[in-house]
């Protein structure tokens, strides 16, 4: 799998202000953010669009520009089909004409190359962490333009929900040539979509309004999710090669860094069950970890961030000085042995791990994200600890595993799919919703 367009780093000092247009009839584009505005929650749509005017979206999202024939070539749609979606897209804005990439000899205004305008809007992505959470500014082509970090608030809900809300308002105020048409918030926990709330037992949230306060912070439509189920999305719909993978077969998307979780795709769409993603938090690995919950050995107990940092201060591979799992990973990048064989041994109950689950669902594809799969050391040597456990492990042949393209920003663009997901799924729709 190819490695999508990232910027050298997700949060840069300067960032690139480009100009709003307008539509094909001369109209100015919808108006930007308006805080005060009643809450406007909507359900994400976790999913590869089926309709036609999401179908022309996302082909001109993935290729353009593209001529109208080629997108009824791509797409199989008649081109009839394609020139009244591409007409309405155009009207709304979300589309422009490139006349100056009309191939020579080419007669009509269907031979005009079109693509998606990626210039003019953006959307916001949140992705609310137990440590930290990041602001993202995507285009509607799916890519990061520019982001921001910091510590998740503690204490009350409402008021660490309005400080997130705050910090975001602050973070797009930036861009006052671009008009941000929605917000997407990934978190964990169990998440309503539909009423955009939570509750998150590792940061005290229960029913917290998450959708209410950050959506009515920024005057802008929001959509929440769990943020496993949202990184499975970006699988779907922001990965380079999403053709190929999005459509048809099973998927299983497996999360690991601070917390652990699953979520399951099948044929394009990621499986939202009313109750929340399952949980994986309390499969037992025979380790002795001491879990909160008041058993022995439970996985995120073991596998986590704060669980290996602990393990690793116990058995006096770090000191208190560099008591963080970035050292951790320092310590073994220079030598350590005994640091090194700490990653072995989480990475060894992560392949067993996975290997469990792959052997329950019996997936077409597993993918692996998070820290705790990709930041040591550059991923390759502690994903092949995972895989060579995995193998050892799995019951049934042929399938290997994989890790998601989006490296250790997997975070910024679940919260960025959570953002597009009502865009990609249906455009006008969203456009529609979007102006009410």
């Amino acid at each position: 799998m190819s490695t999508p367009t990232v910027p050298r780093s997700l949060f840069p000092s300067t960032v690139s202000r480009s100009g709003a247009g307008r539509t094909r009839s001369g109209r100015t584009g919808p108006p930007g953010a308006s805080a005060g505005r009643p809450p406007r929650i909507v359900a994400p749509d976790l999913r590869v669009a089926d309709g036609a005017a999401g179908v022309v979206f996302r082909a001109a999202a993935n290729r353009g520009p593209l001529a109208r024939d080629h997108i009824a070539k791509l797409t199989g749609l008649s081109t009839a089909t394609v020139n009244r979606q591409v007409s309405s897209l155009l009207d709304v804005g979300l589309l422009r004409e490139r006349a100056g990439l009309t191939e020579p000899g080419a007669v009509g205004r269907p031979r005009i190359p079109i693509e998606v305008d990626h210039e003019r809007y953006l959307t916001v992505g949140i992705h609310i962490g137990a440590v930290t959470t990041g602001i993202v500014a995507v285009d509607l082509r799916g890519r990061i333009l520019a982001g921001v970090e910091i510590p998740t608030p503690t204490g009350d809900q409402d008021t660490a929900l309005t400080t997130i809300a705050s910090a975001a308002v602050t973070f797009v105020s930036r861009w006052h040539r671009r008009t941000p048409l929605w917000s997407g918030v990934a978190l964990g926990g169990r998440v309503d979509p539909v009423a955009g709330t939570a509750d998150h037992p590792r940061s005290g949230w229960v029913d917290a309004p998450v959708g209410a306060i950050i959506g009515g912070g920024l005057g802008l439509p929001v959509s929440v999710s769990a943020h496993v189920e949202a990184m499975a999305a970006a699988e779907l719909l922001l990965t380079p090669d999403r053709e190929a993978v999005a459509g048809t077969g099973t998927g299983l998307y497996v999360y690991a860094r601070e917390t652990v979780g699953i979520a399951l795709t099948f044929d394009g769409k990621v499986h939202t069950p009313r109750g929340g993603p399952g949980s994986i938090a309390h499969l037992p690995t025979g380790s002795s970890a001491q879990c909160p919950c008041g058993a022995v050995g439970c996985l995120e107990a073991t596998v986590s961030d704060r669980a290996t940092v602990e393990n690793a201060q116990r058995q006096g591979v770090l000191g208190e000085g560099d008591a963080s799992i970035r050292g951790l990973y320092g310590l073994a990048r220079d030598g350590s042995a005994a640091a090194h064989g700490l990653l072995v041994e989480r990475a060894t109950v992560l392949g067993r791990t996975v290997a469990l689950l792959r052997d329950l669902f019996n997936p077409d594809r597993v993918v692996l994200g998070g820290q705790a799969f990709t930041e040591y050391p550059a991923a390759v040597a502690h994903v092949a600890h995972v895989a060579s456990a995995f193998d050892r492990a799995s019951t049934l042949p042929g399938k290997g595993i994989g890790v998601t393209a989006f490296g250790n920003g997997v975070q910024a663009y679940a919260a960025g799919a959570v953002s597009l997901s009502s865009l990609y799924s249906d455009p006008l729709g969203a456009m529609r919703r979007r102006a009410v």
